[in-house]
């Protein structure tokens, strides 16, 4: 029997954002992560939403941080911070304590960044803790059939690194984990405006180009935005005007990684599940699987069909909350 003075939490814990799913409630949470600390007493002034307020607006007794660097743990008290901040709002009230925990990790990651991941729930008062690799959790979350003996591939671009992995069996058979997601894309923005514009913008602007008017393809017809930044000859702030063909050329790098691990992946799965993908074709999701174009782009470099799967940004919390609500079933998916 549940104990009714606790509650069980599924999170997807992200290196851009992170999401937590209450078991019976759904996904009640989805908050930046970055945490707002005071440098003078090392306490934290805000997490989440209001923390990414702060982000690049701080005087110098506040810093904001970002706990996880590529999608595991970079620093592991702002982390046990962050964590704790977002359960204390999954708590009905303060007696309840916390039973089971799911949280969702990349694929690729070592035994010693998992270990960080499980201490950092245990600190934050779980009782019990399991982890399941992203590419599971996201298949699971778009409703495949990930028990079955037929392959599945998954291309799931998070904030920190794009997790690719053909699943059979409840099982990764092949697994391509690269560090390239939604934040090396903004740093490509970044360093292209300085470097052909003369312009200085921050990370939140750039995550803005990206979605604006980022693609991954020619669009028709293509878009342009009007950015503010400072000038890096005069140093006084300017406005400048951008097309979405700045924005390809900026981003076609770290496109171009994606799809050479997609292909990777291909050319390493067993010639029957390769059968089984082109077959059921290739799906995407992820923030990063909102970018223009990229499923047609990926098409294109694969030969093989290629979906952006419902909702993708919550694909991977859907999932683990799944496994959260039915731990039985989905037993053989799970680490502790």
């Amino acid at each position: 029997m549940r104990n009714p003075f606790s509650v069980d939490v599924a999170i997807d814990l992200g290196t851009a954002n992170t999401l937590v799913h209450v078991r019976d409630q759904g996904i009640i949470m989805n908050e930046p992560s970055i945490v707002a600390r005071d440098r003078r007493t090392g306490k934290s002034v805000a997490i989440g939403q209001k923390a990414l307020m702060m982000h690049e607006r701080t005087h110098k007794d506040i810093e904001t941080i970002r706990p996880l660097n590529d999608g595991v743990i970079a620093d592991f008290s702002v982390a046990d911070e962050l964590i704790k901040g977002l359960v204390r709002g999954a708590r009905p009230n303060w007696f309840t304590g916390i039973g089971r925990m799911v949280i969702c990790v990349p694929s690729g990651i070592t035994e010693v960044e998992r270990r960080a991941v499980i201490d950092a729930a245990r600190s934050a008062g779980a009782k019990d803790v399991k982890l399941i690799d992203e590419p599971m959790a996201a298949a699971i979350g778009i409703g495949l059939r990930v028990d079955e003996p037929v392959g599945n591939m998954i291309v799931d671009i998070g904030g920190g690194t794009t997790e690719i992995a053909v699943i059979a069996l409840n099982g990764i058979v092949i697994d391509e984990s690269i560090r390239v997601g939604g934040n090396e894309l903004d740093e490509a923005v970044v360093q292209y405006f300085k470097k052909h514009h003369n312009l200085l913008i921050g990370s939140r602007t750039a995550e803005r180009i990206k979605c604006e008017i980022g693609s991954a393809q020619k669009l028709d017809p293509e878009l342009e935005l009007s950015v503010k930044g400072r000038d890096l000859v005069t140093g006084v702030p300017k406005t400048r005007v951008v097309t979405s063909e700045d924005v390809r050329e900026a981003l076609r790098q770290g496109v171009n990684q994606i799809a050479a691990a997609v292909v990777r992946a291909l050319e390493g799965t067993p010639p029957e599940l390769g059968g089984d993908v082109l077959d059921r074709g290739i799906m995407l999701t992820g923030g990063g699987a909102l970018l223009k174009g990229l499923d047609e782009y990926l098409r294109e470099r694969t030969e093989l069909p290629v979906f952006v799967a419902d909702d993708p940004l919550t694909a991977v919390v859907r999932g683990t909350g799944r496994v959260l609500e039915d731990p039985e079933a989905y037993a053989a998916v799970l680490t502790s």
